[in-house]
């Protein structure tokens, strides 16, 4: 049968909504004074983020990546938990010419397995965790020259300055994903993960 009404130009293509699972391999807090992780035997999440963790907050503080704003304006907390994948982990080193990047050094707190190329999710995907805990995908992390500096030092690279800017490099759109808690609860290492990815589009 005819379409009903003709197709304008600019019409968007309109992508279904789908689901899969994962698996949520390794959960870290960072307890200390900076962004470095390390593995803890659950996170608790809050509306705030995760307890006790570097970023835990409602809002935050503008940086590099909000132009938009002077330096250090007060806004909302969006990037409350940093998610990555070991596939994608393992791409970035290898770029780097580094054996390995542990999720560490980098500021994860959640590593999750088992979605095809992870930091492509778009934003608004949701993740249902078994223990009844859910987050939001707000969009891509990426890769800054701070988490390169950590990667350079940690792998022990002999030209420090070169690593921290490879790390930019080979980390775009690999580095992972930052969320907020829509739902608080407990995640613990091991948990099944329902990934809910929305309708999708683009806006032309």
């Amino acid at each position: 049968m005819a379409e009903l009404f003709d197709r304008r130009d600019d019409e968007p293509e309109i992508h279904p909504a789908r689901k899969f699972a994962a698996t949520a391999t390794m959960v870290l807090k960072a307890a200390g004074r900076d962004f470095v992780t390390q593995q803890v035997a659950s996170l608790a999440l809050d509306f705030r983020g995760v307890v006790g963790d570097f970023h835990y907050g409602e809002t935050r503080f503008s940086g590099g990546r909000e132009p938009w704003y002077p330096r250090g304006t007060e806004m909302r907390n969006e990037r409350q938990v940093s998610i990555v994948a070991t596939d994608e982990l393992a791409a970035i080193a290898g770029g780097m010419g580094i054996e390995r990047i542990a999720p560490e050094w980098i500021g994860a707190n959640l590593v999750l397995d088992g979605v095809p190329r992870l930091s492509m999710l778009p934003s608004g995907t949701m993740l249902f965790f078994k223990g009844g805990a859910t987050l939001k995908v707000d969009g891509q992390n990426m890769p800054c020259r701070l988490a390169g500096r950590s990667v350079a030092e940690h792998a022990q690279m002999a030209d420090l300055a070169a690593g921290e800017l490879a790390f930019p490099k080979h980390g775009r759109r690999l580095r992972g994903l930052v969320a907020w808690v829509e739902k608080p609860g407990i995640i613990e290492p091991g948990e099944a993960v329902s990934v809910r990815v929305p309708e999708q589009w683009v806006y032309r």
